[in-house]
This record gives structure tokens, sequence and C-alpha cells, in this order.
């Protein structure tokens, strides 16, 4: 089959564009190198949709923040992913106000509505930020979802609407044929007209594969501390501190979920591999939460975690290829590259059917279907669910509340989850204080019935094994 449209790379990037593309009389297809979409720089995003007042004017990624800052509480409520459009503050002494002027003056050139909030009318948002901030700079229309969610549900929607993707295929050469391109994967080759790289951290490497645009790549490690749902409660805001050349700084956010995560860090490295934490950064972000917020509560920390952003110069580069004809790429896509996801595929939308001029197709899905998590349930929807099905009353992640039913659900999802993480990454058992300690044998049981596989061939993600052989092997 040749195939109208390969997108290379599955994060949040790639699986949207993939979305809008499977509503047309095309046939679309994802390669992703991993053993699920969201595993790399998604599944480490801090969730953060921003309203785009920090950006500088006039660059790509101003346009497509805002636009998609717009796009974004559609596409969660139509896909059913957690998200809560619960504004933003970025704080200030009395000594910094005037910065905050300048970022209220860039967001009126980007078209964002923003607030400068003496004490008293911060104190009212977030009674939590530290006692030394005069002043903050309110963004209404920011607000938190589940970055790896929100891929997983772009890939499901595309593939009920025909799309297919192809997990563990990473792209090894690209060449150019007569009809347009032809990749190769250790898993096969495939042919389309049209390929679209949204390689993230690999975006380079791709484009110098297919013989596209060379670019110098950068990558910005970024530390975090998650913690215990039972802070949730003392954060209603994403608190941002005053932004440096560096990035946007370190935050305290609520996430979508129910956590409150602090950090990231902005640490430079050359390294693709290099996602784990250091003392140091650790330490950094234990120093500056406190500046910014009055309840910092390490001790209630149930997990750590880095992950990489991707830097080409300063700006996006989201282009069709001057070099290569239909050779489009969405690649140095950092910070606010969770809020434009939405926008990055709706313009590259426009370009792919603007040269193939497809017809939509008729009865496609825009609506998900609405999961059933049984924390959002009432006691007499349980009792309905349980007579129907009993596995709704097996409790498997008692953290989280996750059932037997829900991991099932996820298994035989349209993108189906083969491992412990991607359950995780779906349900959130393994997410909880104990994180996977208890629920863990069992998801790995309940996959292993499933699949009908050996438990020794369920495994964790990224190819990783947990259970190699049984303790008591019988000859």
């Amino acid at each position: 089959m040749i195939y109208d449209c390969i997108v290379i790379g599955g994060g949040v990037i790639g699986t949207a564009v993939l979305d809008r593309l499977a509503r047309y009389n095309m046939n679309v297809l994802l390669l992703e190198k991993e053993d699920d979409v969201a595993s790399f720089t998604t599944r480490a995003n801090s969730g953060i949709v921003h309203a785009g007042y920090d950006c500088d004017p006039c660059t790509a990624k101003a346009r497509f923040n805002v636009r998609g800052n717009e796009l974004m509480w559609r596409d969660a409520q139509e896909l059913d992913v957690p998200h809560l459009k619960c504004g933003s503050i970025v704080v200030a002494t009395a000594e910094q106000r005037d910065k905050l002027e300048a970022l209220a003056q860039k967001a009126a050139k980007n078209g964002v509505e923003v607030k400068i909030l003496d004490r008293e009318q911060t104190f009212a948002i977030e009674p939590n930020v530290a006692d030394c901030i005069e002043y903050s700079l309110y963004a209404p229309s920011a607000g938190i979802i589940s970055p790896y969610q929100l891929a997983i549900a772009y890939a499901d929607r595309a593939i009920l609407n025909g799309a297919k993707i192809e997990l563990c295929s990473p792209v090894t050469a690209i060449k150019k044929t007569a009809n347009g391109y032809l990749a190769t994967t250790p898993s096969g080759e495939y042919e389309s007209k049209i390929v679209v790289n949204c390689a993230g951290a690999n975006g380079a490497e791709i484009n110098d594969l297919a013989g596209a645009e060379h670019y110098e790549t950068t990558y910005r490690r970024g530390d975090y501390f998650v913690l215990d749902n039972s802070e949730r409660k003392n954060v209603h805001t994403v608190i941002f501190p005053l932004p440096t050349a560096a990035g946007k700084g370190i935050l305290v956010a609520p996430t979508a979920d129910g956590n409150v995560i602090y950090g990231p860090t902005a640490v430079d490295t050359s390294d693709t591999s290099d996602t784990a934490t250091t003392r140091e950064s650790l330490d950094s972000i234990r120093a500056n939460v406190p500046l910014s917020y009055k309840c910092a509560a390490f001790n209630k920390c149930i997990r750590v975690y880095a992950g990489l952003r991707t830097l080409i110069g300063h700006d996006f580069v989201i282009k069709q290829s001057d070099v290569l004809e239909n050779f489009i790429m969405a690649i140095g896509i950092c910070s606010p590259g969770l809020s434009s996801a939405p926008a990055i595929a709706e313009y590259i939308e426009d370009i792919v059917t603007g040269k193939l001029d497809p017809a939509k197709k008729e009865n496609t899905i825009s609506v998900m279907p609405k999961r059933k998590r049984l924390t959002e349930l009432s006691d007499g929807e349980i009792d309905a669910l349980i007579a129907k099905d009993s596995a709704w009353g097996r409790i498997v992640c008692r953290c989280e509340k996750v059932t037997e039913a829900e991991i099932v659900e996820a298994i035989h999802s349209p993108l189906a989850a083969t491992t412990v993480d991607a359950v995780k990454r779906r349900t959130r058992a393994g997410m909880g204080r104990c994180q996977g300690g208890f629920c863990g044998p069992r998801v790995m049981e309940i996959i292993s019935r499933e699949l009908n596989i050996p438990l020794s061939e369920v495994k964790k993600g990224g190819g990783a094994s947990i259970a190699r052989y049984r303790v008591k092997e019988v000859e």
C-alpha cells in the first residue's frame, strides 16, 4: 500500500496531526519508535495549558500557543480527557512589578487577556502564595490537562476514524521514490506521498535521514517533584515565578489527575537519554518553590522524574521543507508545545489537504464515548455496573481506586495498552502513593490473561522486563 501521509512520532504533536488527517478520505499512518504513544517528552510534560502572554510577539510560539489554547478546551471535552481551566498567575514582589507590566504588554500584542492583581486580589485567587508576594499577573485562559491522556485520546480517535499506528517502529532510513518517500523500520517498509516529521527529540535526525534541512539541536532537562493528592487542596491555580531566558521557571501547579507538581528545572544537555533526576536539580527546586509558595510540602513527595525539551534556535520549526517536496516538519517543539499542539495539527492539516485535496469522510467520530472512572461514579452507578460485570467490584489500584474493569478496558482500547506503563498512563493504576508497589503484580496478571501471554512476557514499558521466570521453576 502507498499511504497518502505518514506521520513520524507519537507524541502529542504527532497524534494530534494524525487525528486531524484521519477525518479525510486518505490512508494515513503514524510510526512510533516506542511501544506506546506519549512515551518520551509528552509523558514528562507538566500538563500546563499556557495562555500565551510570555511568548515573543510575531513568533510561531506566540501564534500557535494562543490558537492552541482556544482549541484545547474543545478537544479536551470531545476526547473526555481530564482537564481544568483554572487560570495561572505570575507572582512578583513590589520591586518586580515593572516586569509584570512588561509581560502584560507582550500579552496585549499576542491578544491574550491578562490582569495585574494587587496582594489582596492575588490572595483571593491563590491564598498560599509566599508572604513576600505583592502583585501577580493573572491569565484566566490558562489551565491544566493530562498530557499523556490527551495524546492517547488523539490516537484512539484517529484509529476509530480509520488511521493506522505502528508501534516499536523507529525510522532508520527515508528514501525518495517516484511516489513520494519510502520509510524503513525494523518491522518493514512504508511508502507514502507525504511525510510529516513530528519526531520530537529525534526530529533533526529524521530530517537528516530524508535529506531535508539540517538543524543543530540542543536539549534541556526538566526535573520535577510529584506530591501526593492530599496536597491538591492547597493549590488552586498554576503559580509561576517571573520567566527567565532559561524558561518559565520553577512552578507550583495542580495536575489534572489530582496531584501537585513542583518544577521544572532547566538543565542544558546534549544527551537524549539524560532523563535521570539529580540531587543538584532537586535541591534547586527545594530552594525556589518557597519563593513563590508558602505551603511547600516536600515530605509529601511520592515521585521525582525528569523529561527533555528539544530546542532548535529560539522558535518552533513548523514548515514545508524548502529542499524536499511533500516533506513537512514540526520540530524543535519545546514549551509551549503541549498548549500549541491542536493549532500545530490544524496548520499541518491545511498543508496536507492543500496538497492532496481529499474529501472529508462522512460520519467520523468527533465526541469520544465518556469513560467510566470509579472515582467519578455514584454508588448507584457502581452497583449497576457490578451487577453487569463483577470486575467493577474488584479494586486493583488502592491508591487511585482503579478497578479491574477499567484496566481491561484499557487493554482492549483502540490503541491497546499492552504494558504496565501503558495501563498506568490510561488508568492511573500505579501512579498513587505506593507507585505500583501493591497493584503492579496484579496489573501484570491481568495483562497476561487478557493478551494470552506468559507473565514473563509482560513488559514494564520501553521493552523492559519485570518477571523473568518463576522463583520455583519446575523442570
